[in-house]
């Protein structure tokens, strides 16, 4: 795989940041998807299989996705996400690369400190969502260490290599896997295996051995509960993987039941919520702007989103609950009362632990207030539902 502008191909640099990066890689042919070095693992598993930004996942086990989906809930599910794009943006200092970064995104990452992640998006010029992804500020100086989507991978780094200035580098990093841990019972497991896991903050990362494995381990996640996200050497992953899976309170958990675990806790999804015609204020992610960055702007995309915070947004996303017990499935038209078409749902489906239909879309925003009775045209038919608060569920984070 290629490196971009890199001036980190050694393996003293490379490993020096992540020990396990010289990890064996795992390619096939473009005509085919590619797999994750834990496919035998899900295959032994009896997962079903189905292709995914481009990768052969696990959509679900045996027990199927609505168990999964529980167990997380209640215990510990394991989540192989070792699609997603792995990089690291370098120079000659953090302020060098922060303020790089901050051209690109609307986040604060100047403000990061030593060890700590943020949410952020990568916005088009005319201030649509690019990608969303997860940066962390790693402790030797000059690393940002940065999480971006499986589908939107390529297309970010060549973002990157077309606009991030000419004094730092970014390195794609194909020798890693990645693992979510995630339910209320991920902290107990980890530290059994790594005590320090207990004392890493919620957003922030430490470099653990797990059985003797080194990994980078962040407290983070997209399930709604508390867990962690493992990057780890492809070649460690399958041990990994089995060692996590050896523990009574861990099991395997595909892609359904990790769309309907985000669902529930009201979390954005590339493609759905988030895509190049929808900003982050029409997203409702706001928070993920520092006030800072608010004012002073000096990042793609700042008129629309400056424009946006002063003067409000035409659309809104919200949460919806059919009155029902028939799903709203992606495209289906919203309508207010008289009929009047007033957006489209983004992500639906069936929330186990909400025990009915939910989903998430987008409405003007006269009509997002929660409480709204509104419409969903469901086969031709209106079928009644009310804009409700998101997450549907508490976020059970451990901040």
């Amino acid at each position: 795989m290629k490196s971009l502008r890199s001036r980190t191909e050694g393996a003293d640099s490379g490993n020096r940041v992540w020990p396990a990066l010289s990890g064996d890689l795992i390619e096939m042919s473009e005509d085919v998807p590619k797999r994750t070095p834990l496919y035998d693992e899900h295959v032994k598993l009896g997962a079903r299989i189905v292709p995914f930004a481009g990768y052969d996942m696990p959509v679900q086990y045996k027990d199927g996705i609505i168990a999964e989906h529980n167990w997380t809930r209640e215990n510990a599910g394991l989540f192989d996400v070792s699609h997603m794009g792995q990089c690291v943006i370098s120079g000659e200092s953090f302020e060098a690369v922060a303020k790089a970064v901050e051209k690109l995104v609307p986040a604060d990452i100047l403000g990061l400190a030593p060890r700590q992640q943020r949410y952020s998006q990568l916005l088009s010029e005319e201030g649509g969502t690019l990608d969303d992804l997860m940066i962390t500020r790693h402790e030797e100086e000059g690393y940002l260490y940065v999480v971006v989507n499986a589908g939107r991978k390529e297309h970010d780094y060549a973002w990157f290599d077309t606009h991030l200035s000419r004094r730092v580098s970014l390195k794609q990093l194909d020798g890693l896997s990645l693992l979510a841990l995630q339910g209320p019972k991920a902290e107990e497991v980890l530290a059994g295996l790594a005590p320090r896991a207990r004392s890493i903050p919620f957003m922030h990362y430490a470099d653990l051995e797990i059985g003797g494995i080194k990994a980078h381990v962040s407290r983070s996640g997209y399930s709604g509960e508390d867990g962690f996200e493992i990057s780890v050497g492809n070649g460690d992953a399958p041990k990994l993987w089995n060692l996590l899976l050896a523990s009574p309170l861990v099991k395997p958990v595909g892609l359904g039941a990790r769309d309907s675990l985000r669902l529930e806790a009201g979390l954005c999804l590339y493609g759905h919520e988030l895509d190049e015609t929808i900003s982050p204020v029409e997203a409702d992610l706001l928070w993920s702007i520092g006030k800072r960055r608010r004012a002073e702007g000096g990042f793609i995309g700042a008129a629309r989103v400056q424009s946006e915070i002063a003067q409000g947004v035409k659309r809104r996303r919200v949460g919806i609950k059919p009155n029902g017990r028939a799903p709203a499935r992606e495209g289906t038209v919203i309508t207010d009362n008289s009929g009047r078409e007033i957006g489209r749902v983004t992500s639906g489906g069936f929330g186990p632990t909400v025990g009915g239909p939910i989903a998430m879309g987008f409405v003007e925003t006269p009509s997002a207030s929660p409480g709204t009775a509104i419409n969903l045209i469901v086969r031709g038919t209106p079928m009644p539902a009310d804009i409700v608060k998101l997450p549907f569920i508490p976020n059970r984070f451990k901040r």
